[in-house]
C-alpha cells in the first residue's frame, strides 16, 4: 500500500464482519480483527480489496465493556477461533443479530416471535475437528494445529480449549509422536472425533508408516487410550491400527437413543447443544401420534430417530450412502421401525419414492448453499410446520423469503444455536406455518 494508505487512523468500531472482524467506516471501510463495536481504536490499513480494506488493529483507546481476556494463548494466530475476546453473551447476542439483520435485508422477514437462544459450554466443547499437521524446517519440529487466521500456515498450538476431552490436551504430545515418525513430512492432517464412549484419531498418511512408525502408534494410543485409524487414500480407504475396538457414539437420553458413526462422518461438532437442538426441534413441530414426518439431508438420523419417537412414520432423506447404511443400523439398533431412509442428490430436482403429498410435518438441514432447489416440492408437500435448521444466515434468510413470498408460508419463529462459541460461525433455525388459505 501507499505511504499515505499505510497512516496510523483512529476511528470508532461501527460492528461486526460475519468472520468477527471489526467494522470501520469513515472513508473506506475497513475490517480490523481484535475490535469490538463501541471501541475507539488506532489501526493501519495493510492490504486493499475493491469494497473494503484490511486493517491492523495498534490500540485500542476506549474498550468495550465486553471485551474479555481470550482464554487461549493462541488466540490472535490460530484461526479456530474468532471471538475469545468478546464475552459469551455478547457473542450471542451479536449472532442474534447478525441473523436478524439476514431475515430484514434478504428475506424481508421478522418472526412473529424470537426464540432463546440455544447454548452450552464455551470451552472443551468441540467433539469434530479437522487439525493440519506441518514439520517446518525453520523450526526444525512438527506443527500441529488448525489454520493461523491471516496466514495459509498451521498454527504452533501447545493445546487447544474448545476441542473436547481428550482432544485438546493432545494437541503436543501428537506433535512429538510425529516427529519422531519417518514420515513426519508425509502427514498433513488428524480428523479427530470425540464420541461418548472414546476418541478417534484419524491419520492421513502419504506414504506408508515403517514397523517403527506402527509400533509408536501403537505405543501412543495405548498411553493416551485413543484410537488410531490411518487414511492412505480417500475416505474409503481409513483403516483401525489394529483390531477394530468398540464403535463410536453419541446419546440422546431424553429420546432413549444411542447412534454409532465412524470417525470420518458427520455429527454436529457441540454434544451438548445438538441434544438441545434436537429436543427443540421436535418441541416446535408439535408432533402427533398420527404425523408423517419429511427429514431431509438426515445425515446418520440425528433428527430423525428422536422425531420417530414422537410421531407415526418419518422418512429420513440422505445423499452420502454410507450416511444412510448408518442410518438404518441406527434405527434397528434402537429399535425404531417406523423411520425410513432414502438415498437421493438432494440438490437435484426431486423424486420419488420418498416425495409424496402425505407429510404433515417438514425439518431440513441442509448444507451452507441453502435448499432452494427444494423449495417448490416442499410448498407443494403444503407441511402444517416446516422446521428449518440452518449454518448460513444468509442462505436461511433466501430460502425463507421465498417460502413465505411465494408459496403462502409464515414465518412463526427463529433463533441462534451457539453451535461454535468464539467463532463467527452463525447457527440458526427457523418454524414456518401454512398461511390461511
Amino acid at each position: 500500500m501507499s505511504a499515505a494508505a499505510a497512516a496510523e487512523e483512529t476511528s470508532t468500531v461501527a460492528g461486526l464482519t460475519a468472520e468477527g472482524e471489526g467494522v470501520v467506516h469513515g472513508g473506506k471501510t475497513a475490517f480490523v480483527a481484535g475490535a469490538l463495536p463501541g471501541e475507539l481504536i488506532r489501526f493501519r490499513r495493510t492490504r486493499r480489496h475493491r469494497q473494503h480494506d484490511d486493517g491492523l488493529l495498534l490500540e485500542v483507546l476506549e474498550r468495550s465493556p465486553e471485551r474479555c481476556v481470550p482464554r487461549c494463548a493462541h488466540f490472535g494466530v490460530c484461526g479456530g477461533c474468532a471471538l475469545q475476546h468478546l464475552a459469551p453473551e455478547a457473542q450471542l447476542a451479536a449472532k442474534q443479530a447478525e441473523l436478524q439483520q439476514a431475515l430484514t435485508r434478504v428475506a424481508r422477514l421478522s418472526p412473529q416471535r424470537w426464540l432463546a437462544p440455544l447454548a452450552g459450554p464455551h470451552w472443551a466443547y468441540r467433539r469434530r475437528a479437522r487439525l493440519g499437521v506441518k514439520f517446518v524446517r525453520k523450526k526444525g519440529c512438527v506443527v500441529v494445529g488448525f489454520r493461523e487466521r491471516a496466514a495459509p500456515y498451521v498454527a504452533q498450538l501447545s493445546a487447544c480449549e474448545v476441542l473436547a476431552a481428550p482432544a485438546g490436551a493432545l494437541i503436543a504430545p501428537l506433535a512429538a509422536l510425529i516427529d519422531g515418525l519417518s514420515i513426519r513430512e508425509q502427514l498433513p492432517q488428524i480428523e479427530v472425533a470425540v464420541a461418548d464412549n472414546a476418541t478417534a484419531l484419524v491419520l492421513r498418511v502419504l506414504q506408508q508408516p515403517t514397523a517403527a512408525d506402527l509400533a509408536q502408534l501403537s505405543a501412543f494410543a495405548q498411553v493416551h487410550r485413543v484410537q488410531l485409524f490411518l487414511q492412505p487414500g480417500g475416505i474409503d480407504s481409513i483403516t483401525p491400527l489394529g483390531a477394530r475396538a468398540e464403535p463410536l457414539h453419541y446419546r440422546l437420553p431424553r429420546f432413549g437413543l444411542q447412534l454409532q458413526f465412524e470417525p470420518s462422518d458427520f455429527i454436529q461438532v457441540n454434544a451438548a447443544v445438538n441434544a438441545a437442538l434436537v429436543g427443540q426441534a421436535v418441541d416446535l413441530l408439535e408432533l402427533t401420534p398420527q404425523a408423517q414426518v419429511l427429514d431431509l439431508f438426515c445425515g446418520l438420523g440425528n433428527f430423525t430417530l428422536a422425531l420417530a419417537r414422537q410421531a407415526a412414520a418419518v422418512s429420513g432423506v440422505e445423499g452420502e450412502g454410507a450416511l444412510i447404511e448408518r442410518a438404518r443400523a441406527n434405527a434397528q439398533r434402537n429399535g425404531v421401525g417406523n423411520a425410513t431412509f432414502f438415498q437421493a442428490n438432494l440438490a437435484l430436482a426431486p423424486a420419488l419414492p420418498w416425495l409424496r403429498p402425505a407429510y404433515t410435518h417438514v425439518l431440513l438441514d441442509p448444507p451452507r448453499s441453502g435448499a432452494r432447489e427444494l423449495l417448490p416440492a416442499l410448498a407443494a408437500l403444503a407441511p402444517q410446520r416446516l422446521l428449518y435448521i440452518s449454518c448460513h444466515p444468509g442462505s436461511l434468510a433466501r430460502d425463507l423469503g421465498v417460502l413465505v413470498h411465494e408459496h403462502g408460508f409464515e414465518l412463526d419463529a427463529a433463533g441462534v444455536v451457539d453451535m461454535f462459541p468464539h467463532t463467527a460461525h452463525v447457527e440458526s433455525l427457523a418454524l414456518l406455518r401454512r398461511g390461511a388459505p
